[in-house]
């Protein structure tokens, strides 16, 4: 850098740390602002970023939202349709960057029976067997969480053992650990029931069996009733992901259940729309906030704009020297104020969603850029030192 530039350089930051020093109070009065408003920015929209995967995770519990299933569900005899189990191997391996959450299941009526125990007697009763398999292993978002949970739950049933709805339960007085026999046609099995689940729907009046075990008590190896997923994003993703698998899959129906897609988008936009509202309005009255302040700045400083005018110093350096110094204000309040939001949203996430937000870290720049623009905007009162006069001034005019 040639020598003349590197003073011009060196005194302009000079200058800039002089106007710093110069009115701390008022300026920490700036700071103050800039940072309260980076704080509450950084906060909400950590929040609007955290809250798609937090109502992806509570939508979960609500099960899959793609159907895959024959498209007659009957023949002309009334027999019902099957799908290949094949079918299981053309679906893709991951979604989103995760392995894709599917279940398989087999759907058929059996018979169960009770032995005699504990001074009970036995009882019958005729109820829907349903066989299922999911992956990948582990706790599931497309298999009802009273079916696979915690501890030893988290793999699948194995043939021995079985879950059963509450109403059959109810009707059998079944307790855990007791033997069902199941019988369909003159095939027959049992199984010990492993836990007793009250769900609240249609799953409440079936028996639940691992897949192989169920397809050859029905007599349908290698068949299943239908397949489910669950698949995240807006309905318009969801439904161009079913596109996609109604040409992986054809000859299948691909259905998605709109009440869940429709209704979780629904609320995330209502939720994004409100606290990016609600952002906005912080910036506006930071703003204000910053621009009555820096205003009574301009007016203490018309003496010294004078002053550097009349040893010859541009209109635009000038500008340019207190437009650095409101960056400068953005800069520091971005990085205290946002850093310190982050750790508000952790806060906040627990009071809204009953569990603290992730940190997001593309949050903070983000914040610290518009607390930047918010300074550098709310110096405009400045523009005002471009009109003084030096005369003007030196006669205590201005």
């Amino acid at each position: 850098m040639p020598a003349p530039r590197r003073n011009n350089a060196q005194m302009f930051w000079r200058i800039i740390r002089r106007l710093l020093g110069a009115d701390r109070g008022r300026l920490f009065v700036i700071l103050l602002a800039l940072g309260a408003g980076a704080a509450v920015t950084a906060a909400l929209l950590n929040l609007q970023v955290d809250a798609k995967r937090r109502l992806t995770t509570e939508f979960r519990v609500f099960g899959p939202n793609v159907v895959i299933g024959p498209r007659e569900a009957v023949d002309s005899d009334g027999s019902p349709h099957f799908l290949d189990e094949s079918m299981l191997k053309q679906l893709p391996d991951r979604y989103e960057g995760a392995p894709l959450a599917y279940a398989a299941y087999l759907y058929g009526v059996v018979d169960i029976a009770t032995r005699e125990r504990d001074q009970r007697p036995a009882k019958t009763t005729r109820a829907i067997l349903a066989g299922f398999f999911h992956a990948p292993p582990g706790p599931s978002s497309v298999v009802p969480a009273a079916l696979v949970g915690a501890e030893e739950r988290v793999r699948p049933l194995d043939a021995r053992r079985c879950e059963v709805g509450q109403k059959v339960a109810t009707i059998l007085e079944l307790r855990t650990g007791d033997e069902i026999g199941l019988t369909s046609g003159n095939r027959k099995d049992a199984c010990q029931v492993y836990e007793l689940s009250a769900m609240g729907g249609p799953e409440d009046s079936q028996v639940f069996l691992e897949l192989a075990a169920a397809q050859a008590l029905l007599e349908q190896t290698g068949r299943i009733s239908l397949m489910q997923l669950r698949l995240s994003g807006t309905p318009q993703q969801i439904q161009d992901q079913v596109a996609r698998l109604e040409q992986r899959l054809p000859g299948v129906d691909v259905r998605p259940l709109r009440q869940f897609t429709e209704g979780e988008a629904k609320i995330y936009s209502r939720i994004s729309g409100l606290l990016t509202a609600t952002v906005a309005i912080v910036l506006l009255l930071t703003s204000l906030c910053v621009m009555a302040a820096m205003t009574n700045v301009a007016m203490e400083r018309r003496h010294d704009v004078g002053l550097m005018k009349a040893i010859g110093g541009a209109t635009r350096r000038v500008l340019r020297l207190f437009l650095a110094e409101a960056a400068l204000l953005g800069l520091a309040g971005g990085l205290i104020g946002a850093a310190a939001g982050m750790v508000l949203s952790i806060w906040l996430g627990k009071q809204v969603f009953g569990v603290a937000a992730q940190p997001r870290l593309i949050v903070y720049p983000v914040a610290v850029a518009l607390t930047m623009i918010v300074a550098i905007l709310s110096a405009y009162p400045l523009r005002r030192l471009a009109s003084i006069r030096p005369a003007s001034v030196f006669r205590g005019e201005a």
